[in-house]
């Protein structure tokens, strides 16, 4: 083994691989069907590995699926920003006009539109049960309704728009839209730390796959450096693997959280029915997909190099 490593690089992977430009080439190929062929060898072994990777995969996936959708959901309230102007019960259609042209000029106001008490009425009608003891009022006595969109910080301008004349009430409720964006915030980091906790145990797992298979084949290895294959031509076959394991890994964790979101289509549409409301469910999505099977590559990948370049480091029996 001395002489065959005594030899250059450059003359050992002539001998292992053949000449010519394409053999790196050739010689990823061959390490990618050779770590196929390795994985369909043992399919309940290697099964059991790859399952564990999934579910691995699986969690940091379902809570980033969840938080999209949470997120999605909440940029759809902006509502949450308006801020209502009631105005007094002796303001007219045009005084109430007039107010809605000089709020418009401000910076800090994107929009304003105007709510009649004629309009007022009837989204209560809409909205209440009590819709038809509405008859047996004399007149209508809702006020003009200004309803700004700010631009910025909607708490400043809220206390600048009820000091303005006219103004009898002013509504504006975004303390739990604040408390929503807090909780947001704390699901991102609660993602960030498991996906973290969870990729260095699928690092784990196939390194510890990876330090076994390599450890049942120790005469092959030392006949493959008698050959003349180097630490790369013995590591290569090893990363595919790995990197293998992490991309079935991903299809099923892909797999698992759509049947997932199966399981939980209707719950959550009776839920959203009974507030009235409306929720669609979003996936990975093309590009999702694509990203969790390349990161489960990518796992898998960089757990098994690190466990054959530590194999690969480290003194054997046969050569001291």
């Amino acid at each position: 083994m001395s002489g065959a490593r005594s030899r250059p690089a450059a003359a050992r992977r002539a001998m292992y691989e053949g000449p010519g430009g394409a053999a790196w080439g050739r010689g990823h190929r061959r390490a990618a069907a050779l770590a196929w062929g390795r994985w369909r060898a043992s399919p309940f072994a290697n099964g059991a590995t790859t399952a564990v990777l999934a579910l691995a995969l699986l969690l940091p996936l379902l809570l980033g699926l969840a938080l999209a959708n949470a997120t999605r959901l909440a940029g759809t309230l902006e509502a949450s920003r308006e801020i209502s102007l009631f105005l007094a019960a002796d303001r007219d259609a045009a005084a109430a006009e007039a107010l809605a042209v000089r709020l418009r000029a401000r910076d800090d106001v994107a929009a304003v539109a105007l709510r009649s008490p004629q309009d007022g009425l009837d989204e209560f009608r809409r909205m209440s049960d009590l819709a038809a003891s509405l008859d047996l009022l004399d007149g209508n006595p809702l006020p003009w309704v200004l309803v700004v969109s700010p631009r910025g910080e909607p708490a400043s301008l809220a206390q600048v728009l009820a000091a303005e004349a006219g103004v009898e009430a002013v509504q504006f409720d975004a303390a739990w839209r604040a408390r929503l964006d807090a909780w947001l915030a704390l699901a991102k980091r609660v993602l960030l730390v498991v996906a973290t906790l969870l990729a260095a145990g699928a690092l784990l797992v196939v390194g510890n796959t990876v330090r076994l298979d390599l450890a049942s084949r120790h005469d092959e290895i030392a006949l493959l450096q008698l050959l003349g294959a180097d630490a790369a031509d013995i590591r290569r076959p090893l990363l595919w693997l790995g990197a293998v394991h992490g991309a079935l890994a991903g299809l099923a964790a892909l797999a698992a959280a759509a049947v997932a979101g199966l399981l939980l289509a209707d719950p959550l549409d009776a839920l959203a029915a009974s507030y009235g409301a409306a929720i669609a469910l979003r996936g990975a999505g093309i590009a999702g997909s694509v990203a969790t099977v390349a990161a489960g590559a990518s796992l898998g990948w960089l757990g098994a190099r690190v466990a054959a370049g530590h194999y690969l480091r480290s003194p054997r029996p046969a050569d001291r």
